[in-house]
Parts: structure tokens; sequence; C-alpha cells
């Protein structure tokens, strides 16, 4: 979506909100100054503030506390935002997506995500089916995933064997492109030649 885009020369910022703790996300949000709490040191320009221009990712949105919610669903009415223990507010020009793996509608009835929150973002919602549903773009993933860990692994591998993209095509896959990925992963690793074989693979049993 953002190398498609008009935002595209522009900056790409990710943040997961389920990987930083509680006390911290705010502070990675919108930024802070120096003094702003113990440890703050020197000012530090916020994900929003780095994303200026361009696009934002709030990965894994729902856990998210409530409590900060509310000031994400401010900073996105306002399109401002003013770093803690600041004075002056930053004005924005930031693209926002969204991800989840839950049912946000059932979140929100839950009393687990705002509803008001959950309408700002709901613009054009997109709702990616499983793998195991687009069994199309198993090759075109292990193809990037091959000629990725190529590199970072150091590996001369090239390719997989028919045999063994049949196989992967056939899988369910419960732990979607993450499962796909850390397979071919596992395989590169095992791998003796330039070509991925089954046995490489050591798929078992499939769940």
């Amino acid at each position: 979506i953002h190398d498609k885009s008009p935002r595209a020369n522009r900056p790409f910022v990710a943040i997961n909100c389920a990987a930083i703790p509680e006390n911290m996300l705010e502070a990675m949000l919108f930024g802070y100054e120096r003094g702003a709490f113990t440890g703050a040191t020197s000012a530090h320009a916020g994900k929003f503030e780095q994303a200026q221009g361009g696009t934002l990712l709030l990965d894994e949105i729902t856990e998210m506390p409530l409590s900060l919610q509310a000031k994400l669903l401010r900073v996105l009415q306002e399109r401002e935002v003013e770093r803690l223990g600041a004075r002056t507010m930053f004005s924005l020009d930031v693209r926002v997506i969204a991800t989840t793996n839950r049912d946000l509608r059932a979140e929100v009835k839950a009393g687990n995500f705002r509803e008001d929150l959950f309408y700002r973002l709901n613009v054009i919602p997109i709702t990616l089916p499983p793998l195991r549903d687009r069994r199309e773009d198993i090759p075109l993933l292990v193809e990037h995933f091959v000629e990725r860990l190529a590199i970072e692994m150091k590996r001369p591998v090239e390719g997989v064997s028919r045999e063994a993209m049949a196989t992967l095509m056939s899988w369910e896959f419960r732990g979607n492109v993450r499962e796909l990925r850390n397979i071919v992963e596992r395989a590169m690793v095992c791998a003796s030649g330039a070509v991925l074989q089954l046995d490489d693979f050591k798929l078992g049993d499939n769940p």
C-alpha cells in the first residue's frame, strides 16, 4: 500500500503494539522531551513524527491498552501530537494502517477496544484470508523467502524442487505466512544443495 501510493518516497514506520511494554508504548508513539520521565535524558521523536508525510503501521492494535486508545483517538481526530513533557503540538500528515488477527467488532462488544476508535480506524477495511485459502500466493512467498534468506544466511540456495513445492501447496499453514517463513528457514539450514528438496523441509505430518 505504501510503495504504490504518492507517499512512497516518504517514511514507512512500523510499531508492534504487542511487543512494547504498556508504560513505554505511549512514549514510543508520541515521543517525549528531555526530563519528561526518569531516564529521559534527551528529546525523542515518536513514531508519529518519524512517519511524517508517510505511513505509520500500528501492528496488533488490539493489544493497545484502553487508556492509550483514548489518546490515540485524539491524535487521529485532531491530526496533531504532543510529546510527553512538551507544551506545543506537532501537526501531522500521516496515513495510519492498523492490523490485528482478532475480530475487532467482537473486541468492541467485549469491552476490550473502544468503539469510537474502531469507527475512526475502520475507513477502508481489508480482510486478508488465511494462507490456506489463497494457496496461489505460496510459490511467490517461497521465492521471496528463499531469495531473502539466502542473503541473510549466506547460503547458496536458489529455489525449491517441484515435489517440495507441491507439498507446500497442500499444507494447512495454521500459522499462516509466519509458519511458511519458518519452514523455509529451517529447510535453508538443512539444505545440502542449491535447490531445496522435500527432505530438507522435514514437514512430518500435516496438522
